[in-house]
């Protein structure tokens, strides 16, 4: 009896409306029309509806929206003739979206009591976790982060967030610092911190750093 051939899995494609390319759905965002008749970003993947699908860089979703690729795109695929309304600031709102979730991910580390913040207790956790993600407010002082890798090592540094941001994250005033460790919901809050800055880079916003020095600089 002959055996069947293994069955290869592949990761679903579909086409940038910008750039034209068939590429892995992990590299796309997905956007559907409401029920109002306007276009939402579907970040998640789940909304119901026919998805329309661009490049998960905030330049091309920016092009999209200059050159009017969904309403043409909708047009086609539509054929009740119905118009649909693309806001201007579409970019940002993805942006914003994003950052929601990765702050969300942040609170939810808190109360699975996964994450720790201030100076003594942050710097307690990189010193005994080699993989931990430090979490600095973009508006802190870099002398104090500095000095709390002092000695420590090489850590991951996102300094994405304001300290009013990883406040309200985090449920306590005048968070600068925090971390949290490589697996379980630190783990999920890299894989949003990841997508975020493929979408939307930040210079210096997530780096990898040494005794308080940017190792790229």
């Amino acid at each position: 009896m002959t055996a069947r051939p293994r069955t290869v899995h592949q990761e679903p494609e579909r086409r940038c409306l910008v750039t034209g390319e068939v590429q892995p759905r992990d590299g796309l965002l997905r956007f559907v029309v409401d029920p109002e008749g306007r276009l939402v970003p579907d970040i998640a993947g789940v909304l119901p509806g026919r998805g329309y699908w661009v490049t998960a860089r905030r330049d091309m979703v920016e092009q999209a929206v200059r050159t009017r690729r969904f309403e043409r795109a909708v047009a086609r695929a539509r054929k009740d003739g119905g118009a649909v309304r693309v806001e201007p600031g579409l970019g940002q709102w993805v942006t914003d979206l994003l950052t929601r979730r990765c702050l969300d991910i942040l609170g939810l580390a808190r109360g699975a009591g996964q994450v720790v913040a201030g100076f003594e207790k942050v710097r307690e956790f990189l010193g005994r976790e080699d993989a931990a993600i430090l979490v600095e407010a973009c508006d802190g002082s870099e002398d104090g982060m500095r000095k709390l890798l002092q000695g420590i090592g090489p850590r991951k540094v996102v300094r994405r967030f304001s300290r009013e941001q990883l406040s309200l994250a985090l449920g306590r005033e005048n968070v600068v610092h925090a971390a949290l460790g490589p697996h379980g919901l630190g783990a999920r809050f890299m894989e949003m911190i990841d997508r975020l800055e493929r979408y939307d880079p930040v210079a210096g916003s997530d780096e990898t750093m040494a005794d308080g020095t940017p190792a790229n600089r």
